[in-house]
């Protein structure tokens, strides 16, 4: 048997990856440590708590001694790392946060791998799950991000990655430590925590709550969807090359602003309501300090290596992800607590 663990498994990205794991290799036994910090919520893998391949551990990757003990109680031998703070309001507030957790949580971790599997390193591997963001801001006509773009992290959140992801290669470099690297664009879809944009518009259209849109909306993302990255991780996990790195993309850029109208008009017709009408909910905000303009990521290397694509239309995913949450409002509402609407409220003014 297999024993990876998938760190940060409780949370958005996380829970779709350990379900996936846990569904299709009966052969592995999945470890999901995670933190329990507001964004990571067990009641995202209800359907997969009692499967006899999963064991679920409280912990936090900063504490090396526990790790070193996870790598030893459950023998370890795979480590899919997406533990990390991941809001760059939230980077720009409180930047030693993220220092700790991304930087010294990923040191933590590959240090305490290193101890365990020094001398054989033969079938381990230590996969490290990244953004799109250290690569900075790319023009309007100014191309994609390869997995050769030169680094420019522009915010707290992104500098504390691309530091991580700098730790991930100098251990395989000067330790010969087994890794893999992917830098993935916005996900989008179920179980999603409403600080971010798609589940905290969906939110506000439904209470009509004001939709606030920093600057002038024309920032540009490229939105993937959280199945399709889960699956990405898969193929990078056990097909991808050892020391390289993949990009992880949707192929599919939208301007804030055209994509917040495009949730709106679904959002409202599924809530009964004529298209379009919660676009006088739009309220427009200072904008971010240090705001990428746009961000664009060229997955060829994955599709041409080994096969990957997105598998649906931003149009069906989307329909599927409004759908989802507002099928799920008691999600909804458990987790947007008292204390993150304080938050929500202060960190745009409203």
């Amino acid at each position: 048997m297999k024993n990876l663990l998938i760190t940060g498994g409780a949370g958005f990205i996380g829970s779709h990856l350990v379900r996936l794991m846990v569904n299709k290799y009966p052969e592995y036994r999945i470890v999901n440590l995670d933190k329990l910090t507001y964004a990571g919520n067990l009641a995202n893998l209800k359907d997969i708590e009692n499967m006899s391949n999963y064991k679920f551990v409280k912990a936090d990757i900063c504490d090396f001694e526990k790790m070193r003990e996870v790598f030893a109680e459950y023998e370890i031998d795979g480590v899919i790392h997406l533990a990390a703070e991941s809001h760059v309001d939230r980077s720009i507030k409180d930047p030693f946060s993220f220092a700790q957790t991304n930087v010294m949580g990923t040191l933590s971790l590959l240090q305490a791998a290193k101890l365990a599997w020094e001398g054989n390193f033969d079938g381990k591997l230590f996969y490290h799950v990244s953004t799109d963001e250290v690569y900075g801001s790319l023009q309007p006509d100014g191309g994609f991000f390869l997995e050769t773009t030169k680094y420019d992290p522009h915010s707290p959140y992104s500098a504390s990655k691309a530091s991580s992801d700098h730790f991930v290669r100098a251990y395989h470099d000067t330790y010969g430590l087994p890794v893999k690297i992917s830098n993935c664009s916005n996900n989008y879809g179920t179980y999603q925590f409403p600080e971010k944009l798609i589940p905290l518009f969906i939110n506000n259209i439904r209470h009509n709550k004001p939709l606030p849109v920093y600057g002038t909306g024309e920032n540009v993302r490229d939105w993937l969807f959280v199945e399709d990255h889960a699956r990405a991780i898969d193929l990078i996990f056990h097909k991808g090359k050892v020391g390289d790195t993949y990009n992880i993309g949707g192929f599919n850029e939208w301007k804030n602003i055209d994509l917040i109208k495009v949730m709106i008009k679904v959002t409202d017709r599924l809530l009964g309501r004529p298209e379009g009408t919660s676009e006088k909910l739009i309220t427009y905000v200072t904008d971010r300090a240090g705001h990428d303009l746009r961000y664009a990521i060229d997955s060829t290397k994955l599709h041409e290596e080994l096969g990957w694509e997105p598998s649906l239309q931003f149009e069906e995913g989307i329909e599927k992800t409004v759908k989802w949450y507002l099928e799920n409002q008691d999600w909804l509402d458990n987790v947007t607590s008292g204390e993150y609407l304080k938050y929500y409220e202060s960190m745009y003014n409203l």
